[in-house]
Order: structure tokens, then sequence, then C-alpha cells
């Protein structure tokens, strides 16, 4: 009787200790995603400086308010349908097996009024993990939003960073970035950490919209040679990279799942072991091989040296879970360089002007990143159902996200072109976006303002008011 009573009361101490652990692990899952998505503001905040560097002094508060606003507006949309694609549409568009079952537990996780996506005491990951996905989100239009700066309307920009954000890219995460998504459990699709996912897609989409958009007045001349803009504050520049770097090891880490109780710990978005050592790791190396090979390609230029750190830590983010840390040192090396070459023909051979080369740095480095699996990691067993990753997975992926980004940007823009609601009139263009849209001379009396210049293809500096002038006859509305 007396042993049977303590077998007992040993039974109910073991599971009231299995009921603590399982609480545990909830609470740390929670408190380690909501540490993430803090330090991810890092990343919108370096943005924005980014931007703003890059900006002529003119136009530097529209593109702050810019960055402002994308917050305002991508937020409420990713949270009432975007999170709602990516859960609903893992298996692929309706046509594919099961898709349209909308009342499966994972779809109805992501409707805003669901159980699951409010206040809930028995839940504790479900809103907190929605914000790590939704400051991708941010992360995503924020990519486009400095390519277009200085002759986009502010109305254009938002409509397409709602769609970019809460659209165009979780749906192509639904089908290569989820455990459940088909190019992972049919072709063994592997991007751990969003090369392609967020920057190759973002990246493609901005490249659409250029096509539309047009250039500045003034960058090229008559003959096809580009002009270059002086940048208002290039330090601004340099540190808003630096901010985004720092955000980035949080962004890598949000795109963990903790696993608290059961080895390793810690799997990839595809549920694949890992840890998170070997992430920040890979991220580290990233950013000192990419420094390396922007600084060599660009004969020690700031801008692309340190935009070579972003293009390096983006080519290996596709296999951050499996390189080891010299093979991640060398992919990114020889990716900022191509990144520095990549940037410069698409500037003056294809003649985009993108202000600050993000079509390159995330647009090209992140399909890259994906091609590098493909070579460097093919075998590699991905997903619950362990499909070996292959360059052939890796390409259809590739052929499904381009036209996915491409085409959506490329198509949104053109009617906003042809309803003469994409591009800001070319008076206002010359005149500045601070001056139209908030206070003129917004810098003085305080900050003396020169006289701005312009670089001339062959490397001299011009007053700019001729050469706008003169230009401005050019653009086609």
């Amino acid at each position: 009787m007396i042993g049977s009573l303590i077998a007992q009361v040993g039974n109910l101490k073991d599971a009231a200790s299995a009921a603590g652990q399982t609480q545990d692990s909830l609470i740390l899952g929670e408190q380690y995603y909501f540490f993430t998505v803090v330090l991810m503001w890092l990343i919108h905040a370096g943005f924005m400086s980014y931007e703003t560097g890059v900006a002529r002094k003119k136009n530097a508060l529209a593109t702050a308010m810019k960055n402002i606003l994308t917050i305002a507006v991508v937020t409420p949309t990713f949270y009432y349908f975007g999170w709602w694609i990516y859960n609903c549409n893992q298996p692929g568009l309706p046509i594919g097996p099961n898709s349209s079952d909308f009342t499966a537990l994972a779809c109805q996780g992501g409707i805003p009024w669901s159980d699951t996506f409010g206040p809930n005491l028995t839940n504790n990951i479900n809103l907190v993990f929605f914000l790590a996905f939704l400051l991708f989100s941010w992360t995503t239009a924020s990519i486009m939003s400095g390519a277009i700066i200085e002759r986009a309307r502010l109305t254009a920009y938002l409509i397409l960073a709602c769609a970019l954000g809460s659209v165009v890219w979780i749906l192509d995460a639904a089908w290569g970035w989820s455990a459940g998504g088909w190019l992972t459990l049919r072709f063994g699709f592997h991007d751990s950490i969003a090369s392609g996912v967020v920057h190759g897609v973002a990246g493609a989409f901005t490249l659409g919209v250029l096509f539309q958009l047009g250039p500045r007045i003034g960058k090229y001349t008559r003959e096809g040679l580009a002009r270059q803009f002086r940048p208002h504050n290039l330090h601004m520049t340099l540190l808003g990279l630096m901010l985004i770097f720092t955000g980035f090891y949080a962004f890598y880490a949000a795109c963990l799942v903790i696993a608290s109780t059961a080895f390793p710990g810690w799997a990839n978005i595809y549920l694949s072991p890992t840890t998170l050592g070997t992430i920040a790791m890979i991220i580290t190396m990233g950013f000192a091989g990419g420094f390396t090979g922007g600084y060599f390609a660009s004969r020690g230029d700031p801008f692309w040296t340190v935009s070579g750190g972003l293009a390096g830590v983006i080519s290996v983010s596709a296999g951050a879970d499996v390189y080891a840390p010299t093979l991640g040192y060398l992919i990114a090396m020889a990716s900022a360089a191509i990144a520095v070459y990549a940037g410069d023909f698409i500037e003056r051979k294809m003649r985009v002007d993108d202000a600050v080369g993000a079509v390159a740095v995330h647009g090209c480095m992140g399909f890259l990143g994906m091609f590098w699996v493909g070579v460097f990691a093919a075998g590699y067993p991905t997903g619950v159902n362990n499909v070996d990753s292959s360059i052939g997975g890796q390409l259809i992926g590739m052929a499904t996200f381009l036209p996915l980004g491409f085409l959506t940007g490329y198509y949104m823009s053109w009617v906003m072109k042809k309803l003469n609601i994409l591009r800001v009139p070319p008076e206002v263009e010359l005149m500045g976006l601070d001056n139209a849209e908030y206070v003129p001379n917004l810098y003085l009396p305080e900050v003396a303002t020169p006289g701005e210049l312009i670089v001339e293809p062959d490397g001299t500096m011009v007053p700019s008011e001729a050469v706008l002038l003169a230009a401005r006859d050019e653009v086609v509305v």
C-alpha cells in the first residue's frame, strides 16, 4: 500500500516536471523571437540611414519618411492577408493538391480573427513568430525603397511595398521557405536563411519597377554614358549599412526554430537540425569575405566595400546551415566581387538607374546564393522528408521566383505609369521632394547649403543645375 502511494507520488512529480519543462520551452521560444524582433528593428533604422545618406540633400527627408511609412502600410496588410497567404498556400496555388483546403489548422492560424491570432493564454508562439515574418516583409519593401529614390511618387511606392511585402515574397516563402512547401517536399529546395526568398525576389521585383520608372533626370548623357549623383552624406550611408549588418544577426536567428527539448535544440525553417553557432559563424564569415571581395573589386571604393559585405552575406545565406566557415568566406568573397561588376553592368550597360545597387546586391546575389547551394551542398537532406538538395531543385526554385518577382513589379508599375501615378512631375523632381512635400530649405539657416554638383562620365564635377535643366526634356512621363 505504501509502495503504491510512493509510486503514484513519483508519477505525479514526473508529470509536473514534464509539464514544467514544456511550459519553460514555450516561454523560452516566445522570449527568443521577441528579442530577435527587437534587434531586427536595427535593419530598418539602417535602411533609413543608408538611403537617406545616398539621396541628395533636397530629397533626404522624403527618403526617410518613405521608410517610416513602409512600416505603417505593410504591417496591417501583412496582418490581414500576408500571414494567411503563407499558411494556406504551401502546397501551391489552388490548382495544387490540398491547396484549397482552407479549413486546415495551419491555414486557420493565419486568419486575423482566429483564436491563435490574438490574445490567447494557451498560445505562446503564433503572434511573436508572426512578428518575425512581419519584419522580413518590411525588409523586402525596403530593398526596393532605396533603388527608386528621388523620383517615385510616395503613393505608388506604398502600393508597391504592400504588394511586395504582403503578397509576392510571402507567396514564394510558402512554396520554398517552409517545411510544407511544394518546392521543399518535391525537389528538396534549400534556402535556409532566405538568399532568394527575401533578397532575390525583392531584387527581381525592384528591377521590374525600375524598367518602368526610368532613370533620374540627368543620370545619363545623350550618348548613354552614366553620370554620378553625389550622396549628401556618405558617412550616414556607411553607418546605415553597419546597422543593417548588426540587425542581420537577429534576422538569421529568427530564421531558426527553437526546439529546447530535442537534440540539438535548433532546426532551420525546414525543420532540419542545425545550431545557432553554425549560423552565426557563417554570417560573420560572409561579412568578412564580402568586405574583402568588395574592396578589391571596387579598388577601395567605400560604398562598394561595405555593400560587398551585404552582398557576401546574402550569397551564403541559402546554405548557412551547412557551409563550413572557409567555404562561406570564399563564396562571400567571390560573390561580392561579382556584385560590384553586376552593379556596374546594370548601371552602365543596361542603363538602369538603381540608386543604391539593390538589384546587384540583393537580386543577383540572392539568386546566386540559391545556385551556390546546388553546386556546393547537393545531396544535403532537406526538410521532414529528407529530400536531397540538388542543382536541379535549386534551378526550379530560381525559375519559379524570378518571374514571380520581376513580372509582378513590372506590370504593376506599368499600370501605374499608364495612370500617371508612378513618377513625380519633372518640375518636382528638379525642385526636390523635400521642397515640394515638406519644408523648403529644410537645412537653412543652421546648416550652409553648397551648390549641388554632379559627376560627369569622365569624372569631372560640374554644377548640376544646368545639366539637369538640359536633361529635363528627355524624361518620358
